[in-house]
Formats: C-alpha cells, sequence, structure tokens
C-alpha cells in the first residue's frame, strides 16, 4: 500500500463546524450577523483586548487598520521584508511609503533594525508576527512610545501566540487572516482587534459602506463585511484553538527532534517566554543545498513543503522601482529567503507521518 502523501497543510472541519453552517442557512440570515459577534467576542478575548472587528480577509484587516490608524501620503511605515505581499500592498494603497528593516534569526523583525530605521517621516511600525512567533512587541512597544509612532501588528499567522503572558493582536491594532491555509480558517476572512472605542467604531462604520443606520451616511465607507456562514465555520475552531495549537506544539518539537543531527540545519524553537502558534515550522537549509532540487525529491517522496517566501518582498518588478519603496541592506532577511523550507506539523499527523517527513529531507539533503 503507498503511503499517503504528507500535505503542508491540512484544514479540520468537522460536525460542529457543519452543524452551525447548517444553522445559519436554516435561520435565513446568511449575511453579517450574530454569529459574526460571535466570533468576533472569540476574537477579542484570543487578542486579549476589548474589541474585535471582523472584516472579510486578512489583507483588508491590514487595510482597515492602517486607513482608520490615519496612515496615508506623506508617512512611512517601517516593517519587514520577509513577509506575504500584503503585508507591502496595504501600506502602499494607502499611499505610504515603506522603510524595510532586518531580522533576527527567529525570522521576525529586529527591534534594533527598526529603531535604525525611523525617520521624521515614520508614523507606524508595522512588525509581522511570522510562522506564529511574536517579534519582540515589549521592545517595540518601547521605541513607538519613544518616538509617538503608532503600531500595527500583522498577527495573520499568529492566532493564539504570545509574548510574557501578552497576546499577539494586544498592541495598537492586530490584524489577523483565516485564510485557508491559517490555524483557524473559514476559507476566506480576516479580524481586526483594538481596546480603542473610537478606533473599533471607525473600523465597524467603514467596513459598512460608512452606515451606523441603515442609508444613514457618516463616511466613504467599504463593503468588508464578513457572511455569518464563513463566521460559522470559524467559531468552532476558535474554540478548540488552544488543543490546536497544542498539537502542532507537540509536532513541531517531536519533528526537531528526529532532524537532530543534519549537518548545518538550522531548525526553528520558541524562545523562552514565548508561546508560538507554530503556523509553519521552517527551517533554514544547510547553505550548499539547492532548495528546489529538495522540494522536488521532497514530492517525489510523498511530502509537501512550501517556501514561504522565496523572495524579500520588495524584489518583484511592481516594488523595486517604486518611489514609495525605500530600500536598505537585509543581510538576515536575505539569507532567509534563499534557504527557508516550512514542513509539515498540521494537528493530523501522527508521529510515523513525522518520522517520513524526518526521512526524505534527510535523503533529499544526501
Amino acid at each position: 500500500m503507498t503511503d499517503k502523501f504528507v500535505s503542508i497543510s491540512a484544514p479540520r472541519l468537522g460536525e460542529a463546524e457543519e452543524q452551525l453552517v447548517l444553522a445559519v442557512i436554516r435561520s435565513g440570515q446568511l449575511a453579517q450577523g450574530p454569529m459574526v459577534g460571535r466570533l468576533e467576542e472569540l476574537a477579542a478575548a484570543m487578542a486579549g483586548t476589548e474589541y474585535a472587528v471582523a472584516v472579510s480577509n486578512g489583507t483588508v484587516a491590514l487595510e482597515a487598520a492602517l486607513e482608520v490608524a490615519g496612515i496615508g501620503p506623506g508617512d512611512e511605515v517601517i516593517t519587514t521584508p520577509f513577509t506575504f505581499v500584503a503585508t507591502l500592498n496595504a501600506i502602499l494603497r494607502r499611499g505610504a511609503g515603506v522603510r524595510f528593516a532586518d531580522i533576527t534569526r527567529d525570522f521576525v523583525i529586529d527591534p534594533a533594525a527598526v529603531e535604525a530605521s525611523i525617520t521624521p517621516q515614520t508614523r507606524a511600525i508595522l512588525p509581522v508576527h511570522l510562522y506564529g512567533l511574536m517579534a519582540d512587541m515589549e521592545a517595540i512597544d518601547t521605541a513607538a512610545r519613544r518616538y509617538g509612532l503608532l503600531i500595527i501588528e500583522d498577527a495573520a499567522q499568529a492566532h493564539g501566540a504570545a509574548r510574557n503572558g501578552r497576546p499577539a493582536g494586544g498592541y495598537g491594532l492586530g490584524c489577523f487572516s483565516f485564510y485557508a491555509t491559517k490555524n483557524v480558517t473559514l476559507g476566506e476572512g480576516g479580524m481586526v482587534t483594538t481596546s480603542d472605542p473610537n478606533l473599533a467604531e471607525r473600523l465597524r462604520l467603514l467596513r459598512n459602506q460608512g452606515m451606523r443606520e441603515r442609508y444613514e451616511y457618516e463616511a466613504v465607507g467599504h463593503n468588508w463585511r464578513m457572511t455569518d456562514v464563513a463566521a460559522a465555520l470559524a467559531i468552532p475552531q476558535m474554540e478548540r484553538l488552544s488543543e490546536i495549537n497544542r498539537r502542532r506544539r507537540e509536532n513541531a518539537s517531536r519533528l526537531t527532534q528526529l532532524l537532530t543531527g543534519i549537518e548545518q540545519l538550522e531548525t526553528p524553537h520558541s524562545p523562552e517566554g514565548y508561546v508560538h502558534a507554530w503556523h509553519q515550522y521552517t527551517v533554514l537549509l544547510p547553505p550548499h543545498a539547492d532548495r528546489d532540487q529538495v522540494v522536488r525529491s521532497l514530492r517525489t517522496l510523498g511530502i509537501g513543503s512550501g517556501v514561504y517566501y522565496p523572495r524579500l518582498v520588495w524584489d518583484y518588478p511592481p516594488f523595486r522601482e517604486h518611489p514609495l519603496v525605500q530600500l536598505a541592506p537585509t543581510p538576515h532577511a536575505a539569507d532567509a529567503s534563499r534557504r527557508c523550507l516550512s514542513l509539515p506539523i498540521h494537528p493530523d499527523l501522527g508521529l510515523p507521518e513525522l518520522e517520513r517527513v524526518a526521512q526524505a529531507l534527510r535523503s533529499a539533503l544526501a
């Protein structure tokens, strides 16, 4: 019997999700309604904030946060070059400039590099909690307060992550995604978290075409709403998020043990004081390795993998010569983009599958 292909991600949707979606269908309330409200309460609890505002996807969450924060032309935002393009797109769509700060060996933005990148035009810091590990938000928050800057967290991959007891999404404005591969998924969806009542109210107004009451327009708005059908998919997953993340954490630990001894392979870890959400388990391949060949070999052996991300985010035609993109040397980020490879650790995997993953990588690197 041929072993089943081990995919990089596998959303787990079961009877609880089916029953809640069916309840929405039977209710006739398919658009934004009580299920969205339930999901917002769970998201606020996850982030440790007073409010959470559901939106249609994670990119919209970033755009919405930047808009209510007042980021626009003439402003600059500091972020990481080692991220998904949504981070950069959202800033540029606001007409703001972007400066890039280098990352640490844990793949997240380096607070010292952030502080060195601040200019008189800097308005906000936008750290990305990559792969489920929070950036050093205490240091970033200190810098933000010192220079009077806003914080907008790209927590798209960090559901349930924390540092020193403070959750991701709890600084300034937090932006989460519920895309198909995330620890909690509804296919497409997003959330903005905040403890500022004025920002929360502004977010609710803008997501609903600028209406507070029906046909009473108070602002130039958007259609950023989430449906009740989508929210119903996410609610049971949010209720078992601690279990989902526990399984990922255990699988990450097992895989690290199984990969011990591979020369020059760098495995990820969770620093002391952090709660890692383990959205992805990302290694740095040996410097001499041919990553494309490793990916092909793994697939031949029945193992899925992912390269997140193969190039720095600015290194594409729309951005290289963009007048709002300010480049600076980021050697750690450049090294990570050349060597990173994500391996499966999702909750459906047991020890036999993880052993296959480890053996396949050893074979691919031999």
